[in-house]
């Protein structure tokens, strides 16, 4: 088959590489749509450990199961899979075993590429080909869904009511915008300081999208929700700022580890901070029945490249230069 690896820091080929092989529980995937996260660009930088190269990056996919009595079936997939056997996983919550596994991580090879093995429980069908596309975006939508989720759980006042911002307008911050407005939330700010992006922003229905200082933003300490799907020391600041007494910040981007958290105001206000990793199975499952169902709209601010091209792809989100929340790749 054909794969987009990553060789080495900054440079990705797309080359001839060996097929997978579906071991017992497993299926075969044909790849058809891939998209590109924010961990494949760190490391694609070389700014991640758990990915030495090379390797094959890539695990928000969707395509088809080759061979096996669901031949041809149309599926998602869900890139995590924890032990079964621990407390966290009997609750639930595989997103935090501690023996998690994810394609795109060793020892499994991601999904830039023709083809991929994945656990069969780890798919879910995908009811129509027109939706095979959105059906890609499962995986980092369900990641909103879960701060979403996470974060309203903790709110007093009815979810009409609130006021909530998602910093950062990549598809994680776009996709919990667009969660918190399915599950009731009408008064939804996206800040996003890329032109470009932001440009693409002003045409998703759902909620208000800014820079922060037109004026559009919620000002300081007036936030029953932080959303920070950006996670700099920058973007933690100003997500301790914005937050209200009482209010809460759920954090999922992996920017960086250091800085930003005023621990001080945090505790004098009462303000909750959670950490948010990826999602639990139900979740996922959640999110794909709302994608399927159209409560999360359209879905049509993504930008598609043949994986070949990934590459370019790479370096111009890196530099700023695509307007689209994501890109997804075609092989």
């Amino acid at each position: 088959m054909k794969a987009l690896v990553n060789t080495g820091v900054e440079v990705l080929k797309y080359m001839d590489h060996v097929n997978p092989v579906a071991k017992a529980g497993e299926e075969l995937v044909r790849i058809q749509y891939s998209g590109i996260c924010g961990s494949d660009m760190h490391a694609f930088l070389g700014h991640d450990t758990r990915r030495p190269t090379p390797i094959i990056l890539g695990h928000e996919a969707s395509g088809t199961i080759i061979g096996g009595p669901r031949d041809g079936a149309l599926v998602t997939i869900n890139p995590l899979n924890g032990c079964g056997k621990c407390s966290a996983c009997v609750a639930g919550k595989s997103n935090i075993c501690l023996d998690r596994q994810i394609i795109s991580m060793p020892p499994r090879a991601g999904a830039f590429a023709d083809m991929v093995a994945i656990p069969s429980g780890n798919l879910l069908v995908v009811p129509r080909h027109d939706l095979l596309q959105s059906a890609a975006l499962t995986e980092p939508l369900a990641c909103g869904w879960h701060a979403a989720r996470l974060g309203l759980r903790l709110q007093d006042g009815p979810l009409a009511g609130l006021i909530c911002v998602v910093l950062g307008g990549g598809a994680i911050g776009v996709g919990a915008a667009l969660c918190l407005r399915a599950m009731g939330v009408q008064d939804i700010t996206v800040i996003e300081v890329n032109p470009l992006r932001l440009e693409t922003l002003h045409g998703i229905v759902g909620f208000e999208a800014s820079d922060g200082t037109d004026g559009k933003a919620p000002f300081p300490y007036s936030a029953d929700l932080v959303i920070d799907g950006v996670g700099f020391a920058a973007t933690r600041a100003s997500a301790c700022e914005l937050a209200k007494p009482g209010g809460v910040i759920s954090h999922i981007g992996l920017g960086s580890g250091e800085g930003g958290v005023d621990v001080r105001r945090l505790t004098l206000q009462e303000i909750t901070f959670i950490g948010t990793y990826t999602y639990t199975p139900q979740d996922f499952l959640d999110t794909g029945a709302a994608i399927f169902a159209g409560q999360l709209g359209p879905l049509d601010w993504v930008e598609t490249r043949p994986l070949s091209e990934g590459q370019a792809a790479f370096e111009d989100i890196r530099n700023g230069r695509t307007p689209a929340p994501k890109i997804i790749l075609i092989p």
